[in-house]
C-alpha cells in the first residue's frame, strides 16, 4: 500500500467506526503500542474532522507484560508506565493495531485494557488482517485483508515511527 492508499483506507475506517457506533458519544480509541498508536491518533483526527465534533479521546496501551510469549521477546522488555489517558469505564472502545495475525496481541491487549476498567463494548480495528489465527479473534473494522503464507511478513511503515509511509509484503 502506498501513502495515499493508507490515507484513503483510514478515512473509510473512520466512517465505518462512526457509523457502527452511532456517532462519537462515548467513543474512545486505544492504540496498541507500537504502530497502533499513530494509527489511532490519525483515526481520531479524521473522526473529529468528519463529525465536526469535540476531540475523540485517543489513548495508548502497552501490552508487554500481558503477552503469553514474554520469554521469547528478549531478556528485558522495556515497558512504558503510561496509562491509557482517559476513563474507559462504560465507553465504546476501539482497540487499534496495524496487523492482525495470530490474535495473541489482541488477547494481551484485552487483558491490559480490562485492567483499566470495564468498557461498555470493545471493537478491534486493524489496518491489515493477514489471517493465520491461533486464537479466535476477529476484527470489527479491517482496512485490508491480505492472504499470506507462513514464510511471509507484513511490514507497516508509518511516518511517525519509521519516517516512511507504506505497507510491504516481504519474504521472511
Amino acid at each position: 500500500m502506498s501513502a495515499s492508499e493508507i490515507e484513503r483506507t483510514l478515512v473509510r475506517l473512520a466512517y465505518e467506526i462512526v457509523e457502527k457506533n452511532g456517532g462519537v458519544d462515548g467513543l474512545g480509541l486505544v492504540g496498541i503500542r507500537r504502530r497502533g498508536v499513530p494509527i489511532a491518533e490519525r483515526l481520531g483526527k479524521i473522526i473529529t474532522r468528519i463529525e465536526n465534533a469535540a476531540k475523540v479521546p485517543v489513548g495508548t496501551l502497552d501490552i508487554t507484560f500481558y503477552r503469553d510469549d514474554l520469554s521469547t521477546l528478549g531478556p528485558k522488555p522495556v515497558v512504558q508506565e503510561k496509562e491509557i489517558g482517559f476513563e474507559i469505564e462504560d465507553k465504546n472502545i476501539v482497540l487499534v493495531d496495524d496487523v492482525l495475525y495470530t490474535g495473541r496481541t489482541t488477547r494481551a491487549a484485552l487483558d491490559a485494557l480490562f485492567s483499566h476498567g470495564r468498557p461498555r463494548r470493545v471493537q478491534l480495528c486493524v489496518l491489515i488482517d493477514r489471517g493465520h489465527r491461533e486464537i479466535p479473534v476477529e476484527a470489527t473494522f479491517v482496512g485490508r485483508n491480505v492472504q499470506t503464507t507462513a514464510n511471509e511478513v507484513i511490514e507497516v511503515k508509518l511516518t511517525e515511527i519509521d519516517e516512511a509511509e507504506k505497507v510491504l509484503l516481504m519474504e521472511r
